[in-house]
């Protein structure tokens, strides 16, 4: 007897010691199975914050689609860490996406389990019994000039007549999702506590301006209960298109600039272009006399003019044809909105003046100011070189004098 009473004791221990104190993520059968060996270990409010937990960094720490891989996602944040480690980690994802959420706090958002037991429970908060969602939305924030940067989307869950379903203590997992012409934009998620819940703060600035089409945006928000998921969408916002996210104006440093032999030097507009020496031994054989480019009627300064206004009403297409530069590359290098002429709102030209010409290149100097697509000013001398092209003059160098 004192033998079986030693064996299972031995046994229990050698049980107890099996069990896992940190997260073991090689798959998903040992990722929860050292879950659920940390949770027992824990008293029962513990077990519940642990949970909560563990839903907050699958919900909002990693950046995945659907629930698998999710938890993949998970694991990879969490493997190794032990219960305290965790639970700090939960605090710090739900102070930076803004969720009203603690480890220290009490139990709050329900029976979460991360690993898609979506039964409802005898008393689960998060089985709100609804008929459909409704989204209020409204502009918010001011740009100096009296246009909102930013809109609130507010999520509500309502009955068959429209009004809405009263709840607490619930975590409702809620998506936003944003569109353009089809393509997503961004995508952010939240915590749905009660029927009061402030929805997201979508800032104008969050958004590339080079996807938005035609000023407007799509949204669609879904609410995630026990029993359904609820989706609504609207369509056509308006979004004020100067507190879109745009780059920074590209900053070109034309120190070294691959420029036409044919085209004077802006440094020196008086310099010939060198002629290769010949062999005096050698016999030469007379050559043609090529025949005298067309001479450009047109002064140099207007092209440059154009070049600048164009690019200023972003009529890009017409600024890129009036140019023959190569460092410039194709046009959609030249149209770029994050590093090339995209880029820019508005020039405003100060003085244009021709350093040097002849009849096969000419010389430019422009002093102008470029409003980038964020409101930044840059005060720029430019000089410009120009080549002869059958009689028009085409911009063919560019470089920025300090």
């Amino acid at each position: 007897m004192k033998k079986f009473s030693f064996l299972l004791i031995l046994s229990l221990l050698l049980f107890t010691a099996c069990k896992k104190d940190h997260v073991d993520a090689t798959n998903t059968k040992t990722l929860q199975s050292s879950i659920n060996d940390m949770t027992s270990s824990l008293p029962t409010i513990k077990q519940i914050k642990f949970n909560e937990a563990l839903y907050i960094l699958k919900t909002f720490g990693v950046d995945a689609d659907g629930d698998i891989n999710e938890l993949k996602a998970l694991g990879q944040l969490i493997n190794g860490k032990k219960v305290p480690e965790i639970l700090a980690l939960a605090d710090e994802v739900a102070q930076k996406n803004g969720i009203e959420w603690a480890s220290t706090a009490p139990p709050s958002l329900g029976e979460m389990n991360i690993f898609g037991d979506d039964q409802a429970k005898e008393s689960d908060p998060n089985d709100v019994r609804a008929s459909s969602l409704s989204i209020i939305t409204r502009p918010t924030g001011d740009d100096g000039a009296g246009a909102p940067t930013a809109l609130q989307i507010v999520p509500r869950l309502v009955d068959n007549a429209g009004n809405p379903v009263a709840f607490t203590g619930a975590g409702l997992e809620a998506t936003l999702e944003v569109f353009s012409n089809g393509e997503k934009l961004a995508t952010a998620k939240n915590l749905m506590q009660d029927n009061n819940f402030k929805g997201f703060n979508l800032k104008f600035s969050s958004i590339p301006a080079a996807k938005v089409i035609d000023n407007k945006i799509d949204i669609t928000v879904s609410v995630k209960t026990t029993a359904k998921t609820f989706k609504m969408s609207k369509i056509g916002l308006d979004v004020n298109p100067s507190a879109l996210k745009v780059p920074e104006a590209p900053k070109v440093d034309s120190t070294a600039v691959n420029q036409d032999p044919a085209v004077i030097d802006p440094n020196n507009p008086g310099a010939t272009t060198p002629t290769t020496p010949t062999d005096p031994n050698a016999t030469t054989t007379p050559t043609p006399t090529p025949a005298a480019p067309k001479q450009p009627t047109a002064d140099p300064r207007t092209t440059v003019n154009s070049f600048l206004n164009n690019v200023s009403s972003q009529n890009l297409k017409a600024a890129y044809n009036s140019s023959n530069n190569p460092s410039w590359g194709s046009y959609e290098s030249f149209s770029n909105p994050n590093s090339g002429f995209g880029a820019v709102k508005n020039v405003s030209v100060k003085n244009i003046t021709t350093t040097g010409s002849n009849a096969n290149g000419a010389s430019v100097n422009a002093t102008y100011d470029v409003t980038d697509k964020s409101g930044k000013t840059t005060s720029l001398k430019v000089t410009f070189g120009l080549k002869n092209v059958n009689g028009d003059w085409k911009i063919s160098s560019y470089k920025i004098n300090p």
